[in-house]
């Protein structure tokens, strides 16, 4: 049952990806074969259901991309460092926490669940340590040809999805996002992550302020027991 089911749901999608499918095998002339129906080319030039599932099998394959994403895997310690305050001369907040990767669907994707503590103004306007979750996906899409994230925290219910590239020359990944934290106010993100060693990580992000990119925070990871 295990091999069956993806076989069967990619068998479903081609299907839905060439409707006109069944109409041809049933238009078909007499003497022709249903496996010479199969093999030939869906109207509109679409491949048919079995180039399809070729195709879909072998996009569906591991690659370098993924085991450079899966070899970040383990515990890790960071020091995180934000700008909240518009004064370009004020300190930056600091706190520390834990975060935990690990791949998943056989190495295709790799989450990344992150604790933290913080201090945030609460309703009184007045600074409050609060618990930080969030936890985040990243992938290489085959389709695309680029990685790809998604993140949720504690600290909101909206969804943040980015897309980016490799350097392996600077061993940097460089992603693009759009945030919205308050309705209306969009803001467009960059984030890039360097791979500094197999033990250390850096991260940086960069919000589109009134037409100007600004660093608003940065983040150094250490993982917990070398690698």
């Amino acid at each position: 049952m295990k091999i069956l089911t993806p076989l069967i749901t990619i068998l479903f999608a081609a299907l839905i990806a060439t409707p006109s499918f069944a109409q041809t095998t049933s238009a078909s002339p007499a003497g022709t074969s249903s496996s010479g129906v199969a093999q030939s080319a869906a109207p509109g030039g679409q491949p048919n259901q079995q180039e399809m599932m070729k195709q879909m099998m072998e996009l569906s394959k591991l690659n370098e991309n993924h085991k450079l994403l899966s070899s970040l895997d383990g515990n890790w310690n960071y020091t995180i460092k934000f700008w909240m305050n518009p004064d370009p001369n004020a300190k930056p907040e600091e706190s520390k926490g834990t975060a935990v990767r690990k791949s998943i669907m056989d190495g295709r994707f790799s989450i990344m669940d992150v604790t933290g503590k913080m201090e945030m103004p609460g309703p009184d306007g007045k600074k409050k340590e609060m618990t930080f979750k969030g936890h985040g996906i990243e992938g290489y899409d085959n389709v695309k040809k680029k990685f790809v994230g998604s993140w949720i925290d504690n600290m909101g219910t909206g969804i943040m999805f980015s897309e980016g590239d490799y350097d392996p020359t600077t061993k940097t990944f460089t992603y693009t996002s759009e945030f919205e934290a308050i309705p209306g106010m969009k803001q467009q993100i960059r984030e890039v992550m360097k791979i500094v060693d197999n033990n250390h990580m850096a991260f940086e992000w960069y919000e589109n302020q009134g037409g100007q990119e600004k660093k608003t925070m940065e983040i150094n990871y250490t993982r917990a027991g070398k690698k």
